[in-house]
């Protein structure tokens, strides 16, 4: 329980702060949306947890305070006003006060800037799972001959920038005329920034080793932090906006959500000081493809509305048969 301690003082304060601003139902709300949150993101407590484990301890450490910080102020509450200023021309001071006191306004506008969100989210997690697919430093496959075939073709120069783009443009194509200007600038930027985050991260790693290794492990870290918060963005994005479907209170909504964040980092912290990704080989697997549908979705939903279950039951199901195939695995080496 000694991971969880802080997510579970975190939780006693958001439900109190969600007492006294909404009442008993306020406070059930939240929890409920914490709940939610939780639930649907083990599949990216699993992918932090694999970049996380190669942080030292220090950085581990930030990505519970600070990391929480940025997760839950910045990509839950201020980055959503940011968009619908963007959006609407609207200046950002008066984007916040919509939020805090017209919450029905200023759910319709985040809701009609669901396709530049869905399109940079899904092109970013689409990234996320061709690097993994296509990775030739990958020893152990999940789909066996086939995924081994597709990590060949990793070593086919930036080939998931390629077929992201491909994916991309072939979206844009299926979209209403009138949105695939948006679609297109937000997939394109989504793209730009996991290249970015993910190149940054490789320049630091490739550095000689010597007096410098020190230096350049901290700013690896750096550019992981960096890069997990991005992910958890991405994750992040249909969360808000669906969390309007069960209230359109921005504080309680803020509550609920950090409290899911706070236990989705716990989780991950979890998962990497047990080395639990170490004993089910294949969870790493599963929570990429998992990612992968995610993406997926996200795209579609840009001209099809899915109901958040799917995404959860699709994402369950996925780390379920990774577990199932680990412990199999496990014992077919025992034997």
């Amino acid at each position: 329980m000694q991971h969880f301690r802080l997510s579970i003082i975190i939780t006693i304060v958001c439900l109190a702060i969600a007492f006294y601003w909404g009442g008993p139902t306020g406070a059930a709300i939240a929890l409920i949306l914490g709940v939610l949150e939780v639930s649907l993101s083990f599949d990216n407590a699993v992918v932090n947890a694999s970049i996380l484990k190669k942080m030292d301890e220090r950085w581990q450490q930030y990505f519970l305070t600070w990391g929480i910080l940025i997760a839950v102020f910045g990509m839950r509450l201020v980055f959503p006003i940011a968009i619908v200023a963007m959006a609407t021309g609207i200046d950002f001071l008066g984007v916040t006060q919509m939020a805090l006191h017209d919450p029905e306004t200023y759910a319709k506008h985040l809701t009609e800037s669901h396709v530049q969100i869905a399109a940079f989210g899904g092109m970013f997690l689409l990234m996320v799972f061709f690097s993994f697919i296509f990775d030739t430093g990958k020893e152990l496959h999940w789909l066996g001959y086939i995924e081994k075939k597709l990590s060949d073709f990793g070593k086919l120069e930036s080939l998931e920038i390629i077929l992201a783009l491909g994916v991309l443009m072939t979206t844009q194509y299926l979209l209403p005329e009138a949105i695939r200007h948006e679609a297109l600038v937000s997939g394109v930027f989504g793209v730009m920034l996991f290249v970015v985050v993910d190149s940054m991260s490789a320049l630091f790693e490739d550095e000689e080793e010597g007096e410098e290794l020190a230096e350049v492990l901290k700013k690896g870290s750096v550019m992981s932090f960096l890069y997990l918060e991005v992910l958890d963005a991405s994750f992040s994005f249909d969360g808000v906006i669906g969390a309007f479907a069960i209230t359109q209170d921005v504080v309680i909504i803020m509550l609920g959500l950090a409290i899911g964040a706070m236990f989705v980092r716990s989780l991950t912290v979890f998962l990497v000081r047990k080395g639990t990704l170490d004993e089910y080989v294949f969870l790493e697997h599963g929570a990429h493809y998992a990612i992968g549908s995610l993406a997926a979705i996200m795209l579609v939903s840009m001209t099809h509305e899915i109901p958040e279950i799917v995404t959860g039951l699709i994402g369950a199901v996925l780390i379920g048969l990774s577990v199932f195939s680990s412990i199999r695995y496990k014992q077919a080496e025992n034997d």
